[in-house]
């Protein structure tokens, strides 16, 4: 009886190496996800732990940065994509994703169940919004009466000499926050009027950070008498014991939203979609609630303490579509006018 054998190195020895490597291959992302955020570090370990709990078995790399920096870094990537799911990212940054061909539409179950404004379009959606934010003033009321300074109720009075060198925002190049910020008053009061008000808050301005939780809490600690930044950070430190008062603007605060959507190119997508699917859940929408102000699904949940009662009613209209397409342009601007103050990069 002949027998075959196989000699090493031989065809039958390469096909199975060959094998072995593809099996290896489709293994490592079995029940892995890596997913890229810019939501806030301690909210999304919140958001990240309950997911793991729900999906014991699926493994997500989360990766964190900044809003301006990781939309950079997707579009770097764009042709070789890293990542599977951007979680927890900005609807205008995920507007500009969808228009450079980078997501895949989906619509998680329950989809039906989402406010109106935070759903896409397209149907199916290439992203879904999760929660909203806003911006706030952080105003340390202990500082503020050493140095005489008057409590702010309005972005106008910001512009005050009396707080000359005491007030921190963040970089719109770099911070979501930042960003929103500069978008509402451009939307709110036309470009000509919102570039000579960001000319005299530029001379009241100590520095600006690329986080949009930084100016808050240097606002906390006394480091600056005004901190622009988020009602959920200001409730937050204020709450830690932090002297400070958490105030929506009387001419309206700018507002942004929260979204996920599966990144084109993704090795796995059937526990992408699961992702997607759990991020719109009663569950996640519940974790959302305790942490921010507003959520994609209204839910019955205990607020953070000393989270200011007015938010929703001060929200402006926001064109998500004039953001994305407008962006690139107004922080070019931006960084031209006021980049000399900003804070070195780590």
């Amino acid at each position: 009886m002949n027998q075959t054998t196989h000699r090493p190195g031989g065809p039958f020895s390469r096909l199975m190496a060959a094998l072995w490597l593809v099996l290896a291959a489709i293994g490592a992302q079995a029940g892995q996800l890596t997913v890229y955020s810019s939501a806030s570090a301690d909210t999304l370990k919140i958001y990240a732990d309950q997911f793991a709990k729900s999906h014991p078995s699926i493994k997500v790399n989360w990766v964190r940065d900044s809003t301006g920096i990781l939309q950079a870094k997707l579009m770097a990537e764009k042709d070789n994509p890293r990542a599977d799911v951007v979680f927890g990212h900005t609807a205008a940054n995920m507007v500009a994703l969808g228009q450079a061909g980078m997501l895949t539409p989906y619509a998680p179950k329950g989809l039906e169940r989402l406010s109106p404004i935070y759903l896409e379009k397209r149907s199916p959606p290439q992203w879904v919004g999760l929660y909203g934010w806003a911006s706030a003033i952080c105003f340390n009321t202990i500082e503020a009466k050493k140095s005489g300074v008057p409590k702010p109720l309005k972005w106008a009075d910001l512009t005050q000499p009396a707080y000359k060198g005491k007030v921190m925002m963040p970089n719109p190049a770099s911070s979501g926050t930042g960003l929103l910020m500069v978008n509402a008053w451009i939307q709110r009061w036309g470009e000509e009027k919102a570039w000579a008000y960001m000319d005299k808050l530029h001379d009241n301005i100590a520095s600006y950070s690329h986080s949009g939780d930084k100016p808050c809490e240097q606002a906390g600690a006394g480091e600056v008498v005004v901190g622009l930044s988020l009602p959920v950070r200001g409730a937050k430190v204020k709450s830690a014991g932090a002297p400070i008062d958490v105030i929506i603007a009387d001419e309206g605060t700018g507002w942004d939203m929260q979204a996920a959507g599966i990144l084109k190119g993704s090795k796995n997508m059937d526990d992408a979609k699961l992702l997607l699917d759990w991020s719109i859940s009663t569950e996640a929408m519940e974790a959302y609630g305790r942490n921010s102000e507003v959520t994609a699904v209204p839910v019955k949940v205990p607020k953070m303490e000393n989270i200011p009662g007015n938010i929703a009613e001060k929200m402006i209209k926001v064109d998500f579509d004039w953001v994305a397409k407008d962006q690139s342009r107004v922080v070019a601007e931006w960084r031209k006018r006021y980049e000399n103050k900003s804070e070195p990069k780590k």
